[in-house]
């Protein structure tokens, strides 16, 4: 009996030492993914980010790609991007429906830039209470948006197609386009991240800060005026101011509204800030 046990137990240190071995020569790409799961959440949001965007926007299978990008980012706290939450008390008197309030864009919006390639950009805004970004596009872009902390009201719309435009009766408004209403809510951190494609999903939208909160945004592909992928920004009027001869084809007439462009609002307050999070390893 004895030397069956003795027999047994040699060949578990056997399997033992192989398995450790097994480690010590781990093929490259299993050594890889086992370094980059302690890495920071930012280096793995950049990582996936360069392995599933092009310059024009997303690689191929657009839909598995984004719920990989979706589940990374629904992770994401303030500490994982190197901020500290802010107290919902500290609005220095800022209310966001409150009366005789000083105006909503009087306080900076801090923008942090984390990192920006030809592909895609990654970068935070860091809102007081009341502080608002207004009605704005991302032509050819798909973006998703992560609430770190706070609470932030989300208004967006999607351009009906075919456009339809009327010109405006509305001094220095020379035209307006109906576009229908895609969000309304306000979004209370921890939630979701939220995603806005070319065409759908809200690709015009305004921020305005319920509570002091951060959003971090991951744009794909970035900005860039000379590709066509210029910031327009916009004022929306109730359906009924123009909507004579248009009738809606599906929906209630409160979900649609006429868009017009607008130049940069003078009283958009915003600044840069350093972003002191992990450092990313391009």
């Amino acid at each position: 009996m004895f030397s069956n046990f003795q027999k047994a137990t040699d060949k578990a240190m056997v399997f033992l030492q192989r398995k450790a071995l097994s480690t010590l020569y781990m093929p490259k790409q299993k050594l890889r993914m086992a370094v980059n799961s302690t890495s920071p959440k930012v280096q793995l949001l950049h990582d996936l980010c360069k392995s599933t965007f092009t310059p024009s926007g997303l690689s191929s299978a657009p839909s598995r790609s984004v719920q990989k990008l979706c589940s990374l980012l629904d992770t994401f706290g303030p500490a994982d991007a190197g901020l500290k939450e802010e107290s919902p008390d500290d609005d220095r008197g800022h209310g966001f429906f409150g009366l005789n309030r000083v105006a909503r864009w009087a306080q900076p919006i801090t923008y942090l830039d984390i990192h920006e390639s030809d592909s895609f950009s990654m970068c935070i805004f860091c809102f007081p209470t009341s502080s608002v970004i207004p009605l704005h596009d991302h032509p050819g872009m798909t973006v998703f948006s992560k609430v770190l902390y706070g609470s932030m009201h989300v208004k967006a719309y999607d351009w009906v197609e075919p456009a339809c435009i009327k010109e405006s009766r509305e001094p220095g408004c020379p035209q307006v386009r109906l576009a229908r209403l895609v969000v309304d809510k306000v979004l209370t951190a921890p939630c979701g991240t939220s995603v806005l494609y070319p065409k759908s999903g809200g690709n015009l939208h305004c921020f305005t800060a319920v509570t002091p909160c951060a959003v971090l945004d991951v744009l794909a592909p970035p900005y860039r005026e000379d590709l066509g992928r210029k910031c327009t920004y916009y004022i929306d009027y109730p359906y009924s101011t123009f909507g004579n001869g248009a009738p809606v084809s599906n929906g209630k007439e409160e979900e649609y509204a006429w868009l017009t462009e607008i130049e940069t609002p003078d009283d958009l307050y915003m600044r840069s800030g350093v972003y002191t999070g992990p450092a990313i390893q391009v």
